[in-house]
């Protein structure tokens, strides 16, 4: 047993799985404590050894990584699954991320920035990859209608957290807010926190989805 973040590692390409293990292993806050090479054998090995992540691949064989992120939560597991994708356009990262899915990253993405990502998402903030950000936000909103179960939970917020809410929707980042509002990165992180509680979110994308179903924007 470790006291740092443990990790499981899905996908079907051992050299994948061999070079995250090598990037996330070089960190003494990381321990990798599991593979899979399909989505249903990484669903088993969360549920066996219950990590604080998952790197989860989208294209596998036997169960592919969105029915994967589906089960994972339906299960109530407190995993929180990374999806890792080769195509920063691909529809599916989308869906994933509206599943449930903790955070999304290339699998090009410099192996400081991994690291830096898994930690986060293990502390409970939610992460995109930067270069993709705005552009999967606004995506999830285009189709986004107004919902009276989103507007319920919308009117518990804030000013200040709406005002925090809003700018999520717009994709900026917790210092791009900072700066825009006039608050510390710290006090914008403890208001995002609100928001995934109170608009019922796992991810920024369901932030930024809720908003607009409340009309906030």
């Amino acid at each position: 047993m470790t006291d740092g973040v443990r990790v499981v590692l899905v996908d079907d390409d051992a050299l994948v799985r061999a070079g995250l293990r090598m990037m996330l292993g070089g960190d003494s806050r990381i321990a990798v404590i599991g593979e899979a090479e399909n989505g249903r054998d990484g669903v088993d090995i969360i549920a066996r050894n219950r990590p604080d992540v998952a790197l989860m691949d989208i294209r596998m064989p036997v169960m592919d990584g969105l029915a994967a992120v589906r089960e994972v939560v339906a299960r109530g597991s407190a995993t929180r699954v990374i999806v890792l994708t080769t195509f920063d356009a691909d529809d599916m990262v989308l869906t994933a991320l509206r599943d449930g899915a903790a955070g999304f990253l290339l699998k090009d993405t410099p192996p400081a920035d991994l690291v830096d990502a898994v930690l986060r998402v293990a502390r409970g903030e939610p992460m995109l990859s930067p270069s993709v950000a705005t552009r999967v936000i606004a995506a999830a909103t285009r189709a986004s209608t107004p919902d009276a179960g989103a507007r319920t939970l919308a009117q518990a917020l804030t000013a200040r957290e709406r005002e925090v809410a809003i700018a999520v929707a717009r994709g900026l980042s917790n210092a791009e807010i900072a700066g825009e509002l006039f608050l510390s990165i710290a006090t914008v992180k403890t208001h995002v926190g609100h928001l995934f509680a109170k608009l019922e979110a796992t991810n920024r994308v369901q932030i930024a989805r809720k908003v607009h179903e409340a009309g906030l924007v």
